[in-house]
């Protein structure tokens, strides 16, 4: 019995898309992985200035209520009031001449 002869480009051919697709599953499988590094790392990100906001919104937030004592508010506040309260009397007087 003779075997048939199999051709040497029948064979290279066979070898070659063995390799190809050896190679497509490896690109595939790098896509995935770095789609995947990608994702966690924006979530990351996200996170990250996420929290940075918060952080600055409370320090501005400090700021604001540590920026001017409240004795020298009220100080402020009553000066104001007693100055309203002048020109309210002057305002009356003038009304009953």
């Amino acid at each position: 019995m003779n075997s048939p002869e199999i051709p040497p480009a029948l064979i290279v051919m066979v070898l070659q898309t063995k390799m190809l697709i050896v190679l497509f599953c490896m690109l595939h499988g790098i896509r995935r992985e770095l789609d995947r590094r990608i994702e966690r790392g924006d979530l990351r990100q996200t996170d990250g200035l996420a929290r940075t906001r918060d952080e600055l919104a409370a320090f501005k937030l400090e700021v604001a209520r540590s920026y001017v004592p409240l004795s020298l508010m009220r100080g402020v506040d009553q000066r104001i009031t007693d100055h309203l309260i002048r020109i309210e009397e002057k305002l009356e007087e003038a009304t009953r001449r």
